[in-house]
């Protein structure tokens, strides 16, 4: 069966676009990213300490937390989204605490039950697969990988062993938000991935303005924008979804354009 990554992922460069859980009206925001044209969503689960997100995201985080935001609550979230959307991926983006403390199977059936797509966690390595990825490929779950600047030719084969879904290309060292990396490095990167598996590579971290978005379009699979995002549902609150719309739907025309 075709998975609906497979169906987004064929049709071009696809824009992947994140916001936290619980911050906001995240129904009403995740309904805007698709009206301005978002391929794929991913919705993150708020933690206590997320140590590879920047302070924007950490303070949506905080946001979230605050205001009693738990797993149960997000799988709400991940399962309304999938009646209302049923052909757009969702991606579930977290750290491990939240998603093994009650058994990696409990964690997977939730998913497979809600709808959700693919799973990003950001702390369990690929040498540490068993923590959760046998459960989520029982429930036809992805596993969705990082791999980084400094994922050698040595280590890409168990990145990708297992992996599914997108391969996440993560093209600064640091945390999210904070920089850019320069587009040679960019391009050098998709292309060493790409000659290694068939699975898509989308690319993220620092990624803020419809200009980057679509210079990575041309060249990889597609382009993960988060913290330029979760900064507008910081500053305009209840207005988030009308902002949030307009500023996808430039990002949606500049990635598609190097369809």
């Amino acid at each position: 069966m075709t998975t609906r990554f497979e169906t987004t992922f064929a049709k071009g460069p696809a824009l992947v676009c994140f916001i936290t859980g619980g911050d906001g009206d995240t129904a009403a925001n995740l309904d805007a990213l698709v009206a301005g044209g978002a391929d794929v969503i991913e919705l993150g689960m708020p933690f206590t300490d997320p140590m590879a997100d920047g302070p924007v995201i950490q303070q949506a985080n905080l946001r979230a937390l605050a205001k009693g935001v738990r797993t149960a609550d997000i799988f709400r979230i991940a399962a309304d989204f999938r009646q209302r959307h049923p052909t757009v991926p969702l991606v579930l983006m977290g750290y491990a605490n939240p998603m093994t403390i009650r058994g990696p199977e409990w964690f997977a059936q939730e998913c497979a039950a809600a709808g959700v797509d693919g799973v990003i966690c950001v702390d369990i390595p690929a040498e540490e697969d068993a923590t959760l990825g046998p459960a989520l490929r029982e429930q036809g779950v992805s596993l969705i990988r990082l791999a980084t600047p400094t994922t050698d030719t040595a280590r890409l084969p168990a990145v990708l062993a297992g992996s599914s879904g997108f391969l996440y290309y993560v093209s600064v060292a640091g945390v999210t938000g904070k920089q850019q990396a320069a587009q040679g490095s960019i391009e050098d990167a998709v292309a060493r991935l790409k000659a290694a598996s068939n699975v898509p590579v989308a690319v993220g971290f620092g990624v803020r303005t419809p200009e980057q978005a679509a210079a990575i379009a041309k060249v990889a699979d597609g382009v993960v924008v988060g913290s330029a995002l979760v900064e507008l549902v910081a500053k305009h609150g209840e207005d988030a979804p009308a902002a949030l719309q307009a500023y996808t739907a430039q990002l949606s025309q500049a990635v598609h354009a190097a369809r």
